[in-house]
């Protein structure tokens, strides 16, 4: 049986602040004996309209990222990053970036994965409206991780809507599904917990739902309530308390098996065409 880390924070737009953040999570997962910690979308700065300038630390963030896995010797999903580059090394034109979320070992960055689903909806809170296009290309590739402990499948805030995602990543072998989110207040308190718990049942996969909470700046307020789901859609663990938090969490792949044997879902699956 593995723990694995399942993080909250509130981080704003001091970058070394966030960073401190990170390491003292970092030091609880450890202390805790977790194999991976979960960190939340936006972690290493939340601040409207700085995507660009904060992605041309693209390749110092990872860095550093990389050296704090290997010095507390445990895997990071490191929520996201923006990035100024594709995976191929071509950059994003039009000023634009991509929403990135990294899988790192100690031995350093495993995989990438890049933000498929853009959040350009209408929402009733302080910002009302939300564009991520406007700034952010959209990824177009799919992307599960080999570990020690299972098959991790990247996953990132509003993809979670999105339940052909959950099981395409179910088909190409996920073991565990992560979810970095910074979820609105309006729409987290009306759909974030049901998220989490629906692509689990959906797909059979763990699923942590790392995520930001909390104000940052004067109109954009986060829901928080970190949490992490089983395979059959049980919650384990969620934080109930404001700002930075932590959860860990057992991870048994032989009893995942189990479920999974009980109630075939993948074989009994049918292609429906409407």
């Amino acid at each position: 049986m593995t723990l694995l880390s399942v993080a909250q924070m509130n981080s704003q737009n001091d970058i070394e602040a966030n960073f401190a953040s990170v390491e003292s999570l970092l030091q609880q997962s450890k202390e805790q004996g977790s194999s991976l910690l979960v960190l939340p979308e936006n972690f290493i700065c939340f601040a409207a309209g700085k995507q660009r300038e904060t992605a041309e630390q693209f390749e110092s963030f990872q860095q550093r990222l990389e050296q704090l896995s290997h010095q507390y010797n445990i895997w990071i999903v490191a929520g996201t990053l923006p990035c100024p580059f594709r995976p191929d090394g071509t950059p994003v034109p039009n000023g634009r970036v991509r929403t990135t979320s990294l899988c790192i070992s100690p031995e350093g960055t495993q995989a990438r994965y890049d933000k498929i689903h853009l959040f350009d909806v209408q929402v009733s809170d302080g910002v009302g409206g939300y564009q991520e296009s406007k700034n952010f290309e959209p990824g177009n590739e799919t992307t599960v991780v080999k570990t020690p402990f299972g098959h991790i499948g990247l996953m990132i805030c509003y993809d979670l809507r999105f339940p052909e995602l959950a099981l395409c990543l179910r088909q190409q072998g996920a073991n565990i599904l992560t979810a970095p989110a910074a979820f609105t207040y309006t729409t987290g308190q009306k759909h974030w917990q049901l998220l989490l718990q629906a692509r689990a049942i959906d797909s059979q996969c763990q699923v942590l739902g790392a995520a930001q909470q909390g104000w940052h700046g004067e109109k954009r307020q986060t829901w928080g309530h970190a949490a992490a789901v089983n395979s059959e859609g049980g919650i384990l663990a969620s934080v109930e308390t404001e700002g930075l938090g932590l959860i860990s969490v057992p991870f048994d792949l032989q009893q995942q098996q189990t479920i999974r044997n009980a109630m075939p879902l993948m074989q009994h699956r049918r292609l429906l065409q409407y």
